[in-house]
């Protein structure tokens, strides 16, 4: 007898109009960092955009996309040169993304 395939866990990942944009801008930085580099950007990255893109449509964020974007967002609040503003929404994005993650 054959079972269907497991359902991919996903998370929600409510974001205002502005931590979309930073989230946004964040995503679009790393896909640049690899098309400079001649390299293929990561699909999830692609993935996560065109979410966005959707009207902020984060409802399904997968537990590997949810991984990663908060990767992503910790890099860009690290980085020396980001503005306070984007700091500030990104940690706030990220703390969500840590609440769905340990949830």
């Amino acid at each position: 007898m054959s079972s269907s395939p497991p359902e991919t866990e996903t998370y929600e990942v409510t974001l205002s109009r502005t931590e979309q944009w930073v989230t946004h801008y964040a995503l679009s930085n790393r896909l640049d960092a690899a098309l400079d580099a001649d390299e293929t950007p990561p699909e999830w990255t692609l993935e996560v955009l065109e979410m966005i893109e959707a009207d902020g449509d984060t409802e399904r964020l997968t537990r590997s996309q949810t991984d990663r974007l908060y990767e992503t967002l910790a890099t860009y609040v690290d980085r020396e040169e980001t503005p306070a503003r984007d700091v500030s929404n990104a940690t706030t994005v990220l703390g969500r993304l840590e609440d769905v993650r340990n949830a």
